[in-house]
């Protein structure tokens, strides 16, 4: 009887499952950042800057930077996802960035030159939602295993 000793033997964690979630999540919205109608205004697509008028799902204000930056960001995600440590470091480092993109969203005005992304208010509240959800994620995750291995 012939065995196979080539089969992978550890199943994903939980924590590699979510980042592959979230990482899946944001190259769906970049991708659907390019597409016509779940894009309105895509005709005001911009590559950057707050002159992009393009609204994803009609709400969230998107240019082209901001795409692709959704399409890196989810395959970073998906790569990373491939030990435990790789995406609890996407969660928990991409979380802490979305809790600074929220502040900057804060701080920088609509109509100046320093909202490049662009943002709006929408962008604000989905990427303070985003920050804790990751960050949130990464922690209760991976609770225990920390210690475990210290």
């Amino acid at each position: 009887m012939a065995t196979h000793t080539g089969t992978r033997t550890a199943a994903r964690t939980n924590v590699q499952k979510a980042s592959i979630v979230v990482g899946a999540v944001f190259l769906l919205v970049g991708i659907l950042g390019f597409v016509p109608g779940i894009t309105a205004n895509f005709d005001e697509l911009h590559f950057a800057g707050h002159h992009s008028e393009a609204m994803l799902l009609g709400l969230f204000q998107v240019s082209a930077l901001h795409n692709i930056v959704h399409l890196l960001f989810g395959a970073a995600g998906l790569l990373m996802a491939k030990t435990a440590t790789g995406a609890r470091s996407f969660l928990l480092y991409g979380g802490v960035i979305y809790l600074v993109l929220f502040v900057y969203g804060l701080v920088v005005p609509q109509d100046s030159a320093g909202n490049f992304v662009p943002l709006n208010g929408f962008d604000n509240v989905l990427h303070l939602l985003l920050g804790v959800g990751m960050v949130a994620l990464a922690v209760i995750l991976t609770k225990g295993h920390v210690k475990a291995r210290a």
